[in-house]
């Protein structure tokens, strides 16, 4: 798929140079700070400055910054992989799977390590905005394998909202639910993105999360792609995440 036109809007130069492949964005920020970047020909060393990619020329020394098109891509992320590019501490990064030229893209949300699945890329921002922002209630669908017989009263108290550090979760669905032995594997779909989230809120009901993986985001789902692989979403894709409200 051919990377889309860019829409013309602002975006904080800091941004514009991780997003456009030049480096990384805290590399960004000291270029700008040492006073290597210019824009429209004047020097500047604020990195939170306001640049519009459709009008504004940005360059790093004699050499000219262009505006890439938005680019989107799906990885299925494998467990043991962190989500940010800049943890010093981190063995794997979800950007070791990505070709080069993909590693200016950032990850839309974060799967935490031993969570697999759907994992978003752009360096559109209004899309990644949408996806991660509470107020826009975007659908995450998990497949969830928990210790034990989820029994009819556990499922109601995860759907109703448990407490995990003060505050409730916001109601969620669970269907498809299996037994196996002394396992149960179900479907859940929640719509916030607290840092573990799913693995707090099933021992609040007696039960430990086993395995978890991610199977779809909004309208976008995993689909067939195998475990370390990814692809550029399709231009219906794309679309339907733009258009999509739920």
């Amino acid at each position: 798929m051919k990377p889309l036109d860019n829409a013309t809007h602002k975006i904080k130069l800091q941004l514009f140079l991780s997003h456009n492949g030049v480096c990384s964005r805290r590399k960004a920020f000291d270029l700008i700070k040492q006073g290597h970047v210019k824009v429209n020909g004047e020097t500047v060393d604020e990195p939170s400055t306001m640049i519009d990619p459709g009008i504004d020329r940005i360059f790093i020394g004699s050499q000219q910054v262009a505006a890439k098109g938005f680019e989107y891509l799906m990885l299925h992320k494998p467990a043991g992989y962190v989500t940010t590019a800049e943890d010093r501490f981190a063995e794997k990064t979800v950007f070791d799977l990505l070709p080069r030229e993909y590693r200016h893209l950032a990850s839309v949300g974060r799967l935490d390590k031993d969570t697999e699945g759907l994992l978003l890329f752009t360096n559109d921002g209004d899309v990644a905005y949408k996806l991660t922002h509470p107020k826009f209630n975007i659908h995450k669908t998990y497949f969830v394998r928990i210790v034990g017989r989820l029994e009819q009263s556990g499922k109601e108290r995860i759907e109703k909202g448990v407490m995990i550090d003060g505050e409730k979760t916001a109601p969620a669905r669970i269907e498809k639910v299996v037994y196996k032995e002394n396992v149960t594997e179900l479907l859940l779909t929640i719509h916030e993105g607290k840092k573990r989230q799913i693995r707090l809120m099933f021992p609040k009901v007696g039960h430990k999360v086993l395995y978890l993986k991610r199977i779809a985001q909004g309208p976008i789902s995993l689909g067939n792609l195998q475990r370390g692989q990814f692809r550029p979403l399709t231009n219906t894709e794309v679309e339907e995440l733009k258009n999509d409200h739920a």
